[in-house]
């Protein structure tokens, strides 16, 4: 694989990952509603959750969905319950009123908090049987099929995954800071119900979703 392919992957990953998908939907609504720390602690879990998509389906897995009408449909349902789940949690979620004097969180309040954003991030981005089927689709279009195939693919697994760890994080300190200008609780909680029904609107595309759609 020469440079010039590569940089061909790089630009083509960075188009796709701009747009807004899922999981760029929860970085921002966490970033928002709840600051830029919530949102970039969802970034290895973006990363981790692409990992694991990529890998799946340059193992077979992508091949296998397609193939496996029952296996997709499971896969399918399992990532549409869940950013469902997600998005009404999002919907429902309590908004403190702003105090005048910050107040100290306890000391494990955050740690915890931390490992459920990145766990949260981490399903709905490997959960996504349209990601294993797109990665299945687009990522041998940039492999030379006469220089070894397992360098070439860890190179280019390893590209995108950085891109969209970079893309993530990028949207998390974009929207992040927003937080000054909307930390009315009324503002926040529209935000949240926005981010909520984008959510669940996901989930039911991707309970839709039919193979090779």
């Amino acid at each position: 694989m020469g440079l010039d392919l590569w940089l061909a992957f790089v630009v083509a990953s960075a188009i796709v990952l701009i747009v807004p998908g899922p999981t760029v939907i929860l970085v921002v609504s966490y970033a928002v509603s709840q600051g830029r720390r919530s949102a970039l602690a969802t970034v290895p879990g973006v990363a981790l959750g692409d990992a694991v998509a990529m890998a799946g389906s340059l193992l077979g897995l992508g091949a296998l969905l397609a193939a496996s009408a029952t296996l997709f449909t499971v896969v399918k349902l399992a990532g549409a319950a869940y950013l469902i789940w997600l998005g009404i949690r999002l919907w429902r979620a309590p908004i403190p009123p702003v105090a005048a004097k910050a107040v100290a969180a306890p000391a494990k309040a955050w740690p915890e908090r931390g490992r459920a954003l990145f766990g949260h991030a981490f399903m709905v981005t490997a959960l996504n049987p349209k990601s294993i089927a797109f990665f299945v689709a687009f990522v041998p279009q940039f492999l030379t099929p006469a220089a070894p195939l397992l360098p070439q693919m860890l190179v280019l697994g390893t590209s995108f995954v950085t891109l969209a760890a970079v893309n993530a994080a990028l949207f998390a300190l974009a929207a992040g800071s927003l937080r000054p200008w909307v930390r009315r609780p009324s503002v926040l909680r529209t935000i949240n119900r926005i981010g909520g029904s984008l959510l669940i609107g996901a989930g039911l595309a991707t309970a839709a979703l039919r193979r090779g759609g």
